[in-house]
């Protein structure tokens, strides 16, 4: 089992950096745009296309690496108030039904993703990107999300004992 949390956890890892990347070519895009409109004045004619999907992309590679450091938003009024033991079945009750959520949020991407390739979608935008390319982000970010919180799981019931 550690073995497979270490691998989830640098697949975790790889996600952030590709968020990483992604928030870094959204700014490098936006910052190239205002030079060029002001300096030249011209037009990348994608930064607004590129930048949603950039903004996309990081935020989707980024879920399970911000869920596995502990880094989501909680809203802690209940857990604060009972026992460790009481919290960490609290958790991974919480962990189950947001993985009921996951697996639904999954099988809609990954069929919002299918038909946008075989119907063969692109952008109305002047680059015509394939959108399904666009869309690969979020099935895949979510699935590394779900591997984080079935880790999660996991480590709690190991350590429940």
């Amino acid at each position: 089992m550690n073995l497979i949390g270490q691998l989830i956890d640098k697949l975790s890892k790889m996600g952030a950096y590709l968020s990483g990347f992604f928030l870094i070519a959204l700014v490098s895009l936006i910052i190239l745009e205002i030079f060029l409109r002001s300096f030249f004045d011209i037009s990348t004619m994608i930064a607004d296309e590129y930048s949603g999907y950039f903004y996309l992309a990081s935020i989707f590679f980024g879920l399970a690496y911000t869920f596995s450091t502990d880094s989501h938003i909680r809203i802690n009024i209940l857990t604060s108030r009972v026992s460790k033991k009481a919290n960490r079945k609290i958790d991974i009750i919480a962990a189950l039904i947001t993985l009921s959520v996951l697996f639904f949020a999954l099988y809609r991407t990954v069929l919002l993703t299918y038909d946008s390739y075989s119907f063969e979608i692109v952008s109305e935008n002047v680059s015509e990107t394939p959108i399904y390319l666009t869309q690969l982000a979020m099935p895949i970010g979510l699935f590394l999300f779900i591997l984080a919180v079935i880790l999660f799981i996991f480590k709690g019931f190991s350590n429940d004992s």
